[in-house]
């Protein structure tokens, strides 16, 4: 293998892993626009202020009355979408645009969302943040029927069901393409004279509808509209449509109503702290897991230090509960490049460290509790307990604000087959041995809920929110898994948005 940047596909992934292995990755962010005479910028700046939800690619597609444009780029929004030539060819007050993370199949530019296609009623570009967890099984008939694929995207097979519905109007179509998928999505479609946003029946996944002086924007998160000085609306509802055209704005619920239950995890962590959602600031949120973490594991200890960024918020929670000092134990190095050096065994030793850093100071003689937001193949929670030990730690007490992570995800996370995930592996104790701590402990499921304001806890029977990471709980079908849905992985052909 030659020195410099691998382009080894499987290498790269696998260097990704070992830097970011108690990581989750949240496969994608949408934004929306219409009628803006600067709707390519607004829709970089919404893309920017939701890069957290996916790095590897970013597109945006516009269009101008007469003919849509699009640009589509592996890496950051930042890396092509701040250069004027760029926005100037995306031109037109119409604008989607979609930042991307793939967790299977490759990556690729073909696979880069908004998907575009031209349809006999005219053009249609969609994009998409979830996973279909029937759309193997679908795409599998659409070949045989045949269809011609040109991307690995399940986002795709809307397109594909769009095109060979039967329906005059769009939007009828676009809800008979929908009515037919199954798991979780948000996707903001584009067409010549409306702006759709929908939202699956049990909103696993967030959107939100904003107003800029008149023009209406879908974002996955508030704090997209935010950065361009938008107003928030209101959340889509769960199974809701929303089609916005320069008349109005309508509403449709084609799968009648049911109770929603968003996924808990943009709470732990995929959301951007200074979002809201459903009327919950993140921020606060994390804060009140901190919280109820320190009653239900309290610990004699000097110092309460977070793992860097995203334990940042439950830590000061914990130190506020406990009364124990809140210090910046361990600093983060925001420079780190994913895929800056080829993953030899040497570098993957060095991965933590050249993400974190012990802040010694703060740290040697002293009792100290790590806090995170979560934990999930343990690889790097051990290499992070060891570093405080060579810092000069007293005791590691190791505290995460959510509970153990035992089952896999299939509605847009990136999380291992189930065999990897350390809390299916290993009981308590197991999994306190495995990454070197003195002591171990989790926030409870029920503390999850009542830190969501269910002072009851969790309804077994009606839950609240979707937590099948942690419950085994799936509320929808999973079509394209085996009955045995534990220990397989997601579908390999395709390629979640």
């Amino acid at each position: 293998m030659s020195s410099g940047v691998s382009n080894n596909s499987a290498d790269l992934r696998e260097l990704r892993a070992d830097f970011d292995g108690d990581t989750l990755h949240e496969e994608c962010g949408v934004f929306g626009i219409l009628g803006h005479d600067d709707a390519a910028a607004l829709t970089a700046l919404g893309l920017h202020a939701l890069q957290h939800r996916g790095q590897e690619a970013a597109g945006i597609v516009t269009f101008d009355g007469d003919q849509f444009r699009s640009e589509r780029h592996m890496g950051l929004v930042g890396d092509h979408f701040t250069q004027q030539e760029t926005i100037d060819n995306l031109k037109g007050p119409y604008a989607i645009g979609h930042v991307r993370y793939s967790t299977t199949g490759e990556a690729a530019l073909r696979n880069v969302q908004p998907l575009f296609a031209e349809l006999d009623g005219g053009g249609i570009a969609i994009c998409h943040n979830g996973n279909f967890t029937n759309a193997l099984t679908l795409r599998r008939q659409l070949i045989r029927d045949g269809a011609i694929c040109q991307s690995t995207s399940d986002s795709e097979v809307v397109l594909q069901l769009v095109a060979r519905s039967r329906e005059k109007k769009i939007v009828d179509r676009f809800i008979e393409a929908i009515s037919q998928m199954e798991g979780a999505y948000s996707l903001v479609a584009l067409t010549r004279k409306k702006l759709i946003g929908a939202r699956d029946p049990y909103g696993i996944r967030p959107l939100v509808l904003g107003d800029l002086n008149g023009a209406p924007i879908f974002a996955s998160e508030t704090c997209a509209l935010d950065i361009i000085g938008a107003k928030f609306i209101r959340e889509v509802e769960n199974g809701e449509v929303v089609v916005c055209t320069p008349g109005g704005i309508e509403s449709y619920f084609p799968f009648g109503k049911r109770p929603a239950r968003p996924d808990i995890f943009e709470y732990i962590y995929f959301s951007r702290p200074d979002s809201v959602l459903n009327g919950h600031s993140v921020y606060d949120v994390r804060k009140r897991f901190g919280r109820v973490l320190a009653q239900e594991s309290a610990v004699e200890a000097d110092v309460i230090v977070p793992v860097p960024d995203s334990g940042v918020p439950a830590a000061l929670g914990f130190a506020a509960e406990s009364g124990v000092p809140f210090e910046l134990g361990i600093i983060r190095n925001h420079y780190v490049g994913r895929t800056f050096i080829e993953p030899t065994q040497q570098i993957r030793t060095l991965g933590v460290k050249l993400k974190h850093s012990a802040n010694r100071a703060q740290i040697e003689g002293k009792r100290v509790v790590l806090v995170d937001d979560s934990l999930v193949r343990g690889t790097t929670s051990l290499k992070i307990v060891q570093m405080i030990r060579d810092a000069g730690a007293k005791e590691v007490h190791f505290r995460l604000a959510s509970p153990p992570i035992k089952f896999s995800d299939y509605y847009g996370i990136d999380t291992p087959v189930r065999e990897k995930l350390l809390a299916a592996k290993y009981d308590l104790e197991g999994m306190r041995n495995y990454i070197g701590a003195d002591t171990l402990a989790f926030l409870s499921i029920d503390g999850v809920y009542r830190a969501m304001g269910h002072e009851n806890g969790r309804d077994n029977e009606n839950p609240q929110f979707t937590d099948h990471c942690f419950t085994g709980d799936y509320p929808t079908p999973l079509t394209d898994l085996s009955d045995d849905v534990d220990t397989r992985q997601a579908p390999r052909l395709v390629e979640t948005g």
